[in-house]
Parts: C-alpha cells; sequence; structure tokens
C-alpha cells in the first residue's frame, strides 16, 4: 500500500473563500501535502475553468458543497461533473438546491459519485448570532461522515472570553471530534461500511478585531497543519504525471469511498506510517475490509510512528489501550473495530473501521 496525505473541505473566490485556487495549492505544496480536494458552494465552476489539475506538484480534485433551501444538510459531492439539482439565491449571493437533502443525497449516488455528510453535529451555541449548520436529513444513501471538522470545533467551543486567543491561535483549539459525531458514524456502521473522513472547512476568511485591525481568520497555511486525511492505494502517484492524472484521482477517491484512509491532526505530528490492520488465517486485512470467521481468533494490530495514547474501540465502546508505538489486540467477537491515537490528552488520529462477520 502506498500512503498519501491530503486536505478535504476548502473554499476559494469560488465560492465563500478568499483565496485563488493557485495560490492555495501552492500554500498545500508547502505544507507536503500530495492532494487538495476543493469544495466550493453549489458550483463546478472551478473545475469548467480548467483548474482540476497538477499545480506545484499537488493534486487538486474539484467537489463541491451542496445545502438545501434551509441553509442546512451541507454534503460534500465528489467524482461527479455535473452539479445535482436546480438552484435558488438564498441571501447575500448564497444559494441552495431545490430538491430535498435526501434526493440529492440518492441522485449523486445514482450518477455514481460520492459524497460525505458535512459538519453533522453544528451547535455553535458559544456565540450569540451564530448559525449553525446540522444534518438532520433522514437517508442511507451517503458514503460517509466529515468526523472532524476543524471550522466546527473551533466555533463550537468560542465565547466571549476566549474570541481574541480562538482568533490568534487557531490550532491549540483543535482537541478532538465531537463524540456526537463519532456515536453517529459507529451507530451508523454497525450496518453497513460508513467511510469517515476530516475536514478543515477552510475559507480564509478576515475579520476586524475590535475595530482596530483585521486579521485573516484561518490561512489557508496555517489550516494545512491541521485535520488531514491519508489514503492508502494499491499503486504509486508519480507526481505532475498529467496523463495518469484521472487515473490518480479515481484512485484516491476509491480509496475515500471504501474506508482505505485515516485521519489525522498534523498540528499534533506528523502521523505518516500509522497502521491499523488486521491478520486472520494468514491474511492481513486493511481498514474498509471485511473479514468472515467461522473460529480462531483475529489478530488487531495498532502501529503508529510516535509515542502516543493508543485505544481501540469495538461498537463504538473502548475495549482496550495502551501508552506505546505498537498495540496488538486479539479479539473474537464480531462487530466493527477501529483505532484512536491520542498525544497530550488531544485526539492524533482516527483510524477507519474493520468489519469482522
Amino acid at each position: 500500500m502506498f500512503e498519501y496525505s491530503g486536505f478535504i473541505h476548502i473554499h476559494s473566490l469560488y465560492s465563500d473563500g478568499t483565496g485563488k485556487i493557485e495560490d492555495i495549492a501552492r500554500f498545500a505544496a508547502e505544507s507536503g501535502l500530495d492532494f487538495i480536494i476543493m469544495t466550493d458552494h453549489n458550483t463546478l465552476k472551478p473545475k469548467n475553468d480548467g483548474y482540476e489539475k497538477w499545480i506545484n506538484g499537488v493534486m487538486v480534485i474539484i467537489g463541491y458543497e451542496v445545502n438545501d433551501i434551509h441553509n442546512r444538510n451541507h454534503y460534500l459531492v465528489f467524482g461527479l461533473d455535473e452539479v445535482i439539482g436546480s438552484y435558488s439565491e438564498i441571501a447575500n449571493g448564497e444559494t441552495a438546491c431545490l430538491l430535498s437533502a435526501p434526493e440529492y443525497v440518492r441522485k449523486v449516488k445514482e450518477k455514481g459519485g460520492i459524497g460525505f455528510i458535512a459538519h453533522p453535529d453544528e451547535e455553535r451555541k458559544g456565540l450569540p448570532g451564530q448559525q449553525a449548520y446540522p444534518w438532520t436529513a433522514e437517508t442511507d444513501d451517503y458514503t460517509g461522515i466529515e468526523i472532524w471538522n476543524h471550522m466546527s470545533q473551533w466555533i463550537e467551543g468560542m465565547n466571549q472570553s476566549n474570541k481574541l486567543d480562538r482568533f490568534l491561535h487557531p490550532l491549540k483549539s483543535v482537541t478532538a471530534p465531537s463524540q456526537k459525531t463519532l456515536d453517529r458514524w459507529d451507530t451508523a456502521a454497525l450496518s453497513r461500511h460508513v467511510t469517515g473522513i476530516g475536514g478543515v472547512d477552510a475559507h480564509a476568511l478576515k475579520q476586524n478585531i475590535l475595530g482596530l485591525f483585521e486579521v485573516e481568520i484561518f490561512p489557508y497555511k496555517v489550516l494545512f497543519k491541521s485535520i488531514r486525511t491519508h489514503v492508502f492505494l494499491n499503486d504509486p502517484i508519480e507526481k505532475s504525471n498529467d496523463k495518469l492524472f484521472n487515473v490518480y484521482k479515481m484512485n484516491i477517491l476509491k480509496a475515500l469511498e471504501t474506508g482505505k484512509c485515516f485521519i489525522s491532526n498534523h498540528y499534533l505530528g506528523d502521523a505518516r506510517g500509522f497502521r491499523f490492520f488486521a491478520e486472520y488465517n494468514g491474511k492481513n486485512y486493511n481498514t474498509g475490509d471485511e473479514i468472515s470467521i467461522n473460529d480462531g481468533k483475529v489478530i488487531l494490530r495498532t502501529l503508529v510512528p510516535k509515542p502516543c495514547n493508543i485505544k481501540i474501540v469495538h461498537n463504538g465502546n473502548m475495549i482496550s489501550e495502551s501508552e506505546s508505538m505498537n498495540h496488538t489486540i486479539d479479539v473474537k467477537e464480531k462487530g466493527i473495530y477501529r483505532a484512536e491515537c491520542f498525544r497530550g490528552g488531544k485526539a492524533w488520529i482516527f483510524s477507519n473501521h474493520i468489519r469482522i462477520v
């Protein structure tokens, strides 16, 4: 398996971000990223304008983020050449899909695309007047869930007393995914495969501080030190190979679809080299895989590049932990298993599930 790391859920001048895609890709290259996935609201215009390509040695993949008429049920869509549904302006130039969320989720699936529920459990109770964008629709047609969103966590814990500190130190506030979202993910994955991904929700918005000066909240280059999604591919990527760009793109999207990926908070350390896998009857199984057992035991192994607190979660409940760089546990019970890693009390890595049936 070949590992590549990237950032997902990024906005540019094509919607409500402040950066040009070529500049965002340059920041990504300087941050050592292999790919980025752009998700401007309700548009594929950057793809039509030719921005889905190599820029500074970084793969720029163009998706989009769709929302309903109530500005809820935000959904990250990848792998399509069209924006599903028709759209109407709702406020201040913002648009919304006229289809209901279950309808556009279903249509994305029918068209062969993949989609991820974005920031599903936002509440934004800390500051008055802050609108939340939760997921409230009932559907089972989505590919996966954005289990960790930098922007959501940053603003969820904000209040009047810590507001300035959060503006000045946007990476320190990233501590762990919402337990409510993790529970949502584990519950959904009990009955079928549901991929978990991480997103930054990058906008690089500008904010006036105390009426004295303007700062850029979450500069792209700063955000590229936070929530990364790493993918495992069967074949290597040859950087800047234009002829194979679409092959590489589809390989990355397939890895996201099938759960051959994990999420890390790069601010706590480079997670490249992390592995969570299973051994059974002489075969190895990766995240996203299903193991059919008759008897015997499955060996779950976790390897990390730095010492940390490793936790193994079964059907949403922690069953084992250790402080180390590797952890091994034998299991017999059926269900879904995943690994969590913490450093200094903060979440660092989350694997996808391995299913035992």
